[in-house]
């Protein structure tokens, strides 16, 4: 089995916690390329950066945690960032510059970089990464697709975007059991393979197949900071998916052999929330705010 590495493509911010004058490196994608180096898989990041002082910072950091961003683009602008304070150690969002420069240019993948990209087990993105338009690209490479809906969602946008990912995430803390399973059954019917439906501290679904599965989440023993946790919890997810594997590949074998993966993967996936939960920000880091 080759060596299993994970590519994530899209966002990068700072969060900048207005509550504490620091502000730490994020972004959904940034932060699931350290949690990889932090379950030993090895990662890159492809994605946009601005050339102000959080971009500086952002790629420094990368490269601190020895995080592959050869392949990430440059513009001339403000990096993105988000506002948050803290409630009770939970993160709140109060805002954000919406990507900075991310928004207003295409990726426009070249030959090098879907290359590079199939070099990968997995590719992770989601929808703050201004990436829908490129999925069907991406999907070209072969490399499967997981991708996180974070809460923001409506059947158009899951239309336009499942016929082109194969694993995929919902934030389901505000929905009732009933709004949770039916919206995790529309994407299955939409053609993706596996879908979780994370639930914050009351645990996590998965549903393949029809089937669906429920493992508790797991007690950090002191909260300092829940940003990440979802980004977290899917991580290590997607990690044990793919070293639980006998080939290397995210999804493969027998129905009954994916079954023990997933439910296997949604305990990893819930012990290592759990510990990034007692972290500042998404996984450290912090300077003062610039």
């Amino acid at each position: 089995m080759d060596k299993v590495k994970i590519i994530a493509i899209g966002d990068n911010v700072a969060d900048k916690y207005l509550s504490r004058g620091i502000m730490y490196p994020g972004g959904q994608c940034v932060n699931t390329c350290v949690y990889a180096k932090m379950n030993d898989t090895d990662s890159a990041y492809l994605g946009k950066f601005g050339n102000d002082a959080v971009a500086a910072y952002n790629c420094e950091v990368l490269e601190k945690i020895g995080v592959d961003n050869s392949h990430s683009r440059h513009f001339e602008g403000e990096n993105g960032y988000a506002k948050v304070t803290l409630e009770n150690n939970d993160r709140v969002f109060l805002g954000s510059n919406k990507g900075g420069i991310a928004k207003d240019h295409p990726f426009d993948f070249t030959k090098d970089d879907l290359e590079y990209i199939k070099g990968f087990s997995v590719i992770y993105t989601n929808l703050n990464s201004y990436i829908e338009k490129d999925l069907p690209l991406l999907k070209t490479t072969g490399v499967p697709v997981a991708y996180d809906f974070s809460t923001r969602w409506n059947d158009d946008y899951l239309k336009e975007v499942c016929p082109y990912i194969d694993i995929a995430t919902l934030s389901c803390c505000d929905l009732t059991d009933e709004q949770r399973e039916i919206e995790m059954k529309k994407v299955q019917a939409l053609g993706v393979k596996i879908i979780l439906g994370t639930n914050g501290e009351k645990g996590s679904y998965a549903l393949y197949k029809d089937k669906i599965f429920y493992h508790p989440a797991v007690k950090a023993e002191k909260v300092l900071d829940t940003m990440g946790a979802g980004d977290s919890y899917f991580a290590a997810f997607l990690v044990s998916m793919l070293k639980t594997s006998k080939d290397g590949k995210l999804i493969s074998g027998s129905d009954d052999e994916i079954l023990d993966r997933v439910k296997n993967s949604m305990e990893k996936g819930a012990a290592f929330a759990a510990e990034v939960c007692q972290l500042e920000g998404a996984f450290g880091y912090g300077i003062a705010i610039v």
